[in-house]
């Protein structure tokens, strides 16, 4: 486990710092064929999905999983906790799925611990960047946003030559990891500075892609920025009944990368599914990360 700050910001001569917490490493079982940087969602942390992803039936990937830093969040008139619409639902590392309601963060503050809810000062984690509201018309945090990126692509930018490398996320997590895939294909973060890995997939479970009303606009005109989208695999899964981050904003996100000419995209549906993940979600993530790295062997 370690820490880490990334320094990140508009121009080299006004740097902003982001503290992250902890960062997790699931180490692989078998040959190491690739890493993954898998980011958290809402007021959890890397120990939570870390705990998960150790199960998976994927012996030949190495997770690595980061915890945001701690920031307030827009759409609680700054107090610094995450919320989306009516209830904050989470997953704990025993598969509980705890469910706070908004009226209940805004009169007291809550800490989420990986087995638990206890009362005392909060100290809530969130993906890096601010939120107001999800939608298409709502502002994008860019500076949050790049610097996440920026994070996610030092961690991936120490492992070796010959590994596959990837993303991925729940909820805001996904959204980074959406952002991160534009990044790449766009070859520059949203300030213009280079984005200086590849990456082999990119998953978003229960996501939304941030800056979507801009992104055909970036593409147009580069041959190249097309040539990365058509070959860069994206797998995306939401529930119908996704109370936090609606399945609309997926489904939406879905429609825009297509248009954008990503054409190497999977989108999939799940019947009763809120927000959270099930056993046939990750078994989908399971399939899909070993045909699309070329997973092989032990």
């Amino acid at each position: 486990m370690s820490n880490a700050t990334t320094n990140f910001g508009s121009s080299s001569s006004t740097m902003k710092t982001f503290e992250f917490g902890r960062t997790y490493v699931v180490r692989p079982r078998g040959q190491h064929q690739a890493t993954i940087v898998w980011l958290h969602g809402l007021g959890d942390k890397g120990s939570s999905w870390s705990q998960l992803l150790e199960t998976l039936p994927l012996p030949n990937i190495k997770w690595i999983c980061p915890t945001a830093p701690t920031r307030p969040v827009a759409l609680f008139g700054g107090f610094p906790c995450t919320a989306c619409k009516n209830s904050l639902v989470y997953l704990s590392s025993g598969s509980k799925i705890i469910t706070i309601k908004k009226s209940l963060v805004r009169c007291k503050p809550y800490y989420l611990s990986c087995n638990s809810l206890m009362s005392q000062p909060a100290k809530f984690f969130i993906s890096g960047f601010d939120v107001g509201d999800i939608s298409e018309d709502a502002p994008d945090d860019l500076e949050g946003l790049d610097a996440s990126a920026a994070h996610v692509a030092n961690l991936l930018s120490t492992e070796p030559a010959d590994i596959k490398l990837g993303v991925g996320g729940f909820s805001m997590g996904a959204a980074t990891a959406l952002y991160s895939a534009t990044c790449r294909v766009l070859g520059h973060y949203g300030n213009g500075n280079l984005y200086p890995v590849n990456l082999n997939a990119v998953v978003g479970l229960s996501g939304w892609l941030p800056c979507a009303r801009t992104l055909r606009s970036r593409m147009e005109g580069s041959h190249e920025a097309a040539r990365h989208a058509a070959s860069l695999p994206i797998l995306l899964c939401h529930g119908l009944c996704d109370d936090v981050v609606a399945y609309k904003h997926g489904e939406k996100s879905a429609q825009t990368l297509n248009s954008a000419r990503f054409r190497n995209l999977t989108f999939r549906t799940y019947n009763g599914l809120g927000h959270y993940t099930i056993p046939e979600e990750t078994d989908e993530v399971c399939n899909w990360l070993t045909t699309k790295l070329g997973l092989e062997g032990p």
